[in-house]
């Protein structure tokens, strides 16, 4: 008789998509709050997107605020609606596929009007505060959690979820890398690097914190103040090895979980848990959809094998009913 196999935790596409349903849903939540539908929406979301952009970007980011504040309410309802249907899709296996088919198309346009890009473009992009922007990671990891028609022959229950997708586990590396090598890079822009850019960007985020944590955000920032430019190499330094990590060694573990730790850090000291307590955020921000992204490529341990009986001690076999009986036969009369 075998002993009964341990059960095991495994991150399929499935969990993915469940996962990613579950932010979809509470962004649309968020959208319902009584700020949202006064000017608020238009003049403290969407507009401060138009701050320091090229004319070029800048002029649609206005025009989407002037047309969110001629209809407020109407748009915001707009705005919630197709998120919760986003969410309640993707919760559904029928619906998936059409589901994640319009979450890229509406991640492609809060990119481009609600976030400006990300802010790259101005060159005051910070990863502490949420560059490249929350909602691209929601596209990229919907690419790599898509539902195939056709199962890919080399997709394991061992292999991480990503190795199920159209663009298999490769691809997932290869995103995760370009996400971390982006944030080197945004470390190492000027309004990154100065004397006191990490301050400031720890000072801002403190605004819109609850108190305990505005007075542990402006605390560090007067710990970190004029030594900004040390801060910004060090953290370039980090997220290039976060990012190039699972391509040089087979320990991709150590990399997922160093990333997703840092920007859970980032999430907290940066972007305040995504502004929540604003009244006015339209998303958790980046830190819970990195911490998404390393689950779709954390690799499966392989399933634990069975284990025989333990024999007995010292050797001795039981005596079974049929053996007690052949035993007697042979016995001499």
């Amino acid at each position: 008789m075998n002993a009964p196999a341990p059960r095991r935790c495994r991150v399929s596409p499935r969990t993915v998509q469940i996962g990613l349903a579950i932010i979809w849903l509470f962004d649309g939540i968020l959208q319902l709050q009584p700020k949202m539908f006064g000017p608020a929406f238009a003049d403290q979301v969407i507009r401060p997107s138009a701050s320091g952009q090229p004319s070029l970007v800048a002029w649609p980011i206005d025009e989407m605020a002037r047309l969110v504040s001629a209809h407020p309410a109407a748009s915001n309802w707009i705005f919630a609606a197709v998120q919760i249907l986003i969410g309640i899709g993707l919760l559904r296996r029928d619906t998936v596929r059409p589901a994640l088919a319009l979450s890229f198309v509406w991640a492609a346009g809060v990119w481009c009007f609600g976030e400006g890009f990300g802010m790259l473009l101005t060159g005051a992009a910070s990863p502490l505060s949420g560059a490249p922007g929350a909602v691209l990671l929601y596209a990229v990891i919907g690419i790599l959690v898509w539902p195939p028609r056709i199962p890919r022959v080399d997709a394991t229950q061992m292999q991480p979820a990503t190795a199920g997708g159209p663009v298999g586990e490769l691809g997932g590396r290869v995103a995760w890398a370009v996400i971390w090598l982006a944030m080197a890079a945004l470390w190492l822009f000027p309004a990154n690097d100065g004397p006191d850019g990490v301050g400031s960007e720890l000072t801002s985020a403190a605004r819109s914190s609850p108190t305990w944590l505005a007075r542990f955000q402006t605390s560090l920032a007067g710990v970190v103040h004029d030594h900004g430019l040390t801060v910004s190499i060090a953290l370039a330094l980090l997220s290039l090895v976060i990012g190039i990590g699972p391509f040089v060694t087979r320990r991709v573990t150590v990399f997922l979980i160093v990333g997703a730790a840092l920007s859970m850090d980032y999430w907290v000291l940066g972007q305040s848990f995504g502004g929540i307590a604003t009244g006015i955020a339209t998303d958790p921000n980046t830190g819970p959809l990195v911490v998404l992204l390393a689950l779709a490529m954390f690799p499966n341990s392989a399933p634990a094998r069975r284990l025989p009986a333990p024999e007995p001690v010292g050797g001795d076999t039981p005596v079974t009913e049929s053996a007690g009986r052949d035993r007697r036969i042979l016995m001499p009369a």
